[in-house]
């Protein structure tokens, strides 16, 4: 046979193919015999038995015994509107503007990453723990990983956390799902306003009741959660998002009393960017005040290292701990192994702590420069910029906020206002932008910073 030529029976068999599938044949028509069709083309009987075998194998054609092969039922598929599903992408991909800087609140700066260390900790994996990284961990995650989160939230954030709590799964998306199935669709659920707009539409898209929180100057509105009767918050404490508020040790107090006084009720703590506090000493974790087992951490690496890991961890009271060894059978850990040893050896090794002070660092410089060109203008006000990657920026303005995003879109900057992190109706706002500097390179900030203030400088009152 000729290097590429099809073997015959192969031939024969798309032959078949193409007059079944072009109404050649009608349904339950009699095909030739393999005797007469051998003797016909003048090729062995084995290979128009190859031929007629895969076509019964594709369901076009079935066997009788001792009678020969019938063509199959046809099943027309119903073909939707192919053209419109391409002009459609088409014009997504033509309209998708392009800016010169943007302040997103989703991204990191990747010039620091330690591309060498992470690309030596692959190398090792790959020679040393081959046979563990490609057969089924633990449900929960690597053990040895396990205990370097437990040991890390320790020394950072005060928490005394057995390894056996923690649960590693690839980011909020599914560690709020398992969540949800562990304490149940029929619990009442909450959540800030504003608040994370994909915390939103996770809860809403597990088919949860969910009722908005509004928040005062500490945080969530504590008499405003009381009477909607939730028993399961979702809250962002150390820095919340996106107003930058720092929930204060009152508030902290009150939010565990009300957790303590049903024994349904629990605190759900996202801690999502804990790490970076420019201002004084780190706020300790509200998981570390509680003496009840009422809160559920939260954490991901996506901000201390790069949303693209999808890699995070929660940590499960006792009681709940209990529930997800009874379903945890049929759970598997959504982080593949490789990512859960290079991670462990990164915090084994002391990487990931020296990496974290190094972006601290970074960041501070970042937030140092950005008030002092602020500093120039008294009618811009920065808020919740001692922490965390993001802050907001308010303008004395006599545009709306939506016209002072729309200047900066005209001079190709993008930038979101704190009323797009709004469900529901609203009607009290400051008029605010949500600033994200932490994507944007220290050698272009200050330009992006001045040229986001002159877009909207013309309209300052």
């Amino acid at each position: 046979m000729e290097k590429g030529k099809k073997p015959i029976y192969v031939e024969l068999y798309e032959q078949f193919k193409k007059m079944i599938v072009e109404g050649k044949y009608e349904e339950n028509q009699k095909l030739p015999s393999k005797r007469k069709l051998s003797a016909d083309l003048k090729i062995s009987p084995l290979t128009v038995e190859a031929a007629y075998q895969q076509l019964i194998a594709e369901g076009y054609v079935y066997a009788i015994e001792k009678s020969g092969y019938f063509v199959s039922k046809r099943v027309e598929v119903i073909l939707g509107s192919k053209e419109t599903k391409i002009n459609i992408g088409k014009k997504e991909v033509e309209e998708k503007p392009k800016y010169l800087y943007e302040f997103n609140t989703n991204v990191v700066d990747t010039s620091l990453f330690p591309n060498a260390t992470w690309a030596k900790l692959s190398r090792e994996v790959l020679s040393e723990n081959h046979h563990e990284m490609l057969n089924i961990t633990n449900p929960e995650g690597m053990v040895e990983l396990r205990r370097e989160i437990a040991r890390y939230l320790e020394l950072y954030r005060g928490m005394q956390v057995d390894p056996a709590q923690i649960i590693i799964g690839s980011g909020s998306s599914s560690l709020i799902s398992l969540l949800v199935e562990i304490i149940g669709r029929k619990s009442h659920y909450a959540m800030e306003n504003p608040g994370y707009s994909k915390i939103y539409h996770l809860f809403r898209g597990n088919d949860v009741h969910l009722s908005l929180i509004e928040l005062d100057e500490m945080g969530i509105d504590i008499n405003h959660l009381i009477s909607t009767n939730a028993n399961i918050v979702h809250i962002t404490p150390s820095h919340q998002f996106p107003t930058g508020i720092v929930m204060p040790i009152q508030r902290r107090n009150e939010l565990l009393n009300w957790a303590n006084k049903k024994e349904d009720r629990f605190i759900i703590e996202d801690d999502y960017d804990s790490e970076f506090r420019f201002q004084g000493k780190p706020i300790p974790a509200l998981q570390g005040l509680d003496y009840n087992e009422k809160v559920i951490y939260m954490n991901t690496f996506t901000k201390t290292l790069a949303p693209s890991f999808r890699m995070g961890y929660m940590v499960l009271p006792r009681k709940l701990l209990s529930i997800y060894n009874q379903i945890k059978g049929y759970h598997g850990c959504t982080v593949p192994n490789f990512e859960q040893y290079i991670m462990y050896k990164f915090m084994k090794g002391g990487y990931f702590e020296r990496h974290v002070n190094r972006m601290k660092n970074y960041y501070r410089q970042k937030i140092e420069l950005i008030m002092k060109i602020v500093e120039k203008y008294p009618k811009i006000r920065l808020k919740g910029y001692e922490s965390g990657l993001h802050f907001l920026m308010e303008i004395d303005s006599k545009l709306s906020e939506e016209d002072m995003i729309d200047a900066a879109v005209k001079n190709k900057i993008r930038v979101s206002g704190l009323s797009s992190y709004y469900q529901g109706d609203f009607n009290h706002l400051s008029k605010a932008l949500v600033i994200g500097y932490s994507g944007i390179g220290m050698e272009e900030l200050e330009q992006a910073v001045n040229s986001l203030i002159q877009s909207v400088s013309y309209s300052m009152v």
